[in-house]
């Protein structure tokens, strides 16, 4: 228990970096360097690797397909800890030119920026909901409803429930924000 709070700890004062890359390279940049952090140990100082996405609809031959597009073509954001390891190791990934800041001296991201660049931390608590716990669904297409709980997923902040429709039992997912125990 105390690895993680120490881990949780350290992620606290990791702040996030923008490393160039290679023009088409972000994708495998961003693989390499979660495969590094993996196989050598570094989760003491690398945390995350993101390459910020949009989806936009894209319309060809009169048929509409969503697509996706890089935000910040050429450039992969880092949220770590740097000291001499870990400097070194992004540094000399495959791919990679550069951190950016003045000469070889990496310079973190604001809040402000990291807001703007839509990736900023925001850490939502768990909601204590357990599987067989009966709930009510306060908001939504189910609102006013009631059911038992089947599965929980943490991450996606999501119930899987039994609600009673019309006399049947109906499975539905719920996210957390639409439901409370009752």
């Amino acid at each position: 228990m105390t690895e993680s709070k120490d881990l949780r700890e350290r992620e606290n004062e990791a702040k996030w970096y923008v490393v160039h890359t290679y023009s088409g390279h972000e994708n495998k940049v961003k693989a390499n360097i979660e495969k590094m952090v993996e196989n050598r140990g570094y989760v003491d100082d690398i945390f995350e690797v993101a390459v910020p996405t949009e989806e936009y609809v894209s319309t060809v031959g009169g048929g509409k397909k969503i697509k996706e597009r890089k935000l910040f073509p050429s450039y992969v954001f880092v949220k770590m800890i740097i000291n001499d390891v870990s400097w070194y190791l992004v540094r000399n990934t495959r791919g990679v030119t550069g951190f950016v800041g003045p000469g070889s001296k990496p310079v973190p991201l604001t809040e402000r920026e990291m807001k703007s660049f839509g990736i900023a931390d925001i850490h939502l608590p768990d909601v204590d909901v357990n599987v067989g716990d009966n709930i009510k669904v306060v908001s939504g297409a189910f609102k006013d409803f009631s059911g038992s709980v089947e599965e929980v997923n943490q991450e996606k902040r999501k119930v899987k429930a039994f609600i009673s429709i019309f006399g049947r039992d109906t499975s539905v997912e719920l996210e957390f924000d639409d439901i409370e125990t009752i």
